[in-house]
């Protein structure tokens, strides 16, 4: 069998291993790196479950040959998390939002969003549907996997989900201004802050 070498970063640190030619990027990190965030799903390129950044660019493993990696950047899930073990904001925002269910594609979709992160950029809702509608997930109905990418744009970019617009707020009477044996009712004040 004809093996090369590749050489290449993995999560900052440089990287020199053997793999077939034939070997998708998925094979190479999972079976050769042993980074298992990066899942095998449909293997076509349709659910985004072997999501990783190459050279800052999110990228399905599965279609991608290990020899198109020479000397490029890779950056799976495993090196988001910082050395004292603070999670990346984009993470933080996953767990915030409920985001998570099952998780098998919860990785995938993490890498996506940390590439819409970088562009520093900000989005619409609508906007971030599109950019992560490569990604499919059985469990969350995705609204809070919305949430978690627009909360982490705010944490890292200050420029995330807008505020919802105010709305009517529940005063509670104060006891002295209620007349004796007379039940506490809330006053509803429209559009007090």
């Amino acid at each position: 069998m004809d093996m090369r070498i590749l050489k290449c970063t993995v999560n900052g640190k440089p990287v020199q291993v053997g793999y077939d030619p034939r070997e998708s990027l998925l094979d190479t990190l999972r079976n050769r790196l042993g980074l298992t965030s990066v899942k095998r799903g449909c293997e076509v390129g349709e659910c985004g479950a072997c999501t990783v950044l190459i050279d800052g660019v999110a990228t399905d493993t599965c279609l991608y040959l290990t020899d198109w990696a020479q000397g490029r950047d890779i950056l799976t899930v495993e090196g988001l998390q910082a050395a004292d073990g603070t999670l990346h904001p984009v993470q933080q925002a996953f767990i915030d939002d409920f985001a998570v269910q099952c998780g098998f594609c919860t990785p995938g979709i993490i890498m996506s969003a940390v590439e819409i992160v970088n562009t520093g950029k900000t989005y619409t809702r609508d906007e971030l549907r599109k950019l992560l509608s490569g990604h499919l997930c059985r469990c969350t109905g995705y609204e809070n996997i919305i949430n978690a990418a627009a909360d982490a744009i705010e944490r890292v970019n200050g420029s995330g989900r807008p505020k919802p617009a105010p709305g009517p707020v529940v005063v509670p009477p104060r006891p002295e201004d209620v007349p004796d044996g007379a039940p506490l009712k809330p006053e509803l004040v429209a559009g007090a802050e």
